[in-house]
Order: structure tokens, then sequence, then C-alpha cells
């Protein structure tokens, strides 16, 4: 699970790398580059999840092995 999350990581940052250069910043929200801006959005939340399940794998973890003692 960790090596998939690491992965899926790489992946949505290389995505935010080539949509910020697909930017137009005179014209932010028309056109190709409002793809880019929604697709840059929807990779940090993509992140964003893969962290609090990674997290949350790490706590269950921790739990399980208190239980065990």
């Amino acid at each position: 699970m960790k090596i998939a999350t690491i992965i899926l990581s790489i992946i949505a940052i290389g995505l935010i790398g080539y949509n910020v250069t697909k930017l137009n910043f005179d014209q932010l929200f028309q056109g190709e580059s409002a793809v880019a801006v929604i697709t840059i959005l929807t990779a940090l939340c993509a992140i964003i999840l893969l962290q609090i399940l990674r997290v949350s794998k790490r706590i269950e973890k921790l739990s399980k092995q208190q239980r065990d003692v």
C-alpha cells in the first residue's frame, strides 16, 4: 500500500508540473488554461487524500501494536 501511494503521489506531482506549463496567466480561467487549473487542483486533492490514507494506515498499525502489548 505504501508503494502504491508513493507512485500515485509522484504521478500527481508530474501532472501538476505538466499543467503548470499549460497555464496562461493573462487568461487564467479561459480555454486550455482553465482545464489546467482544474487538473492542478484535482491533483493537489489526490495528494492530500493519499497522505491522509498513509497517516491513517500508520495510526492503525500503531494502535494494533499497542493492543498486542
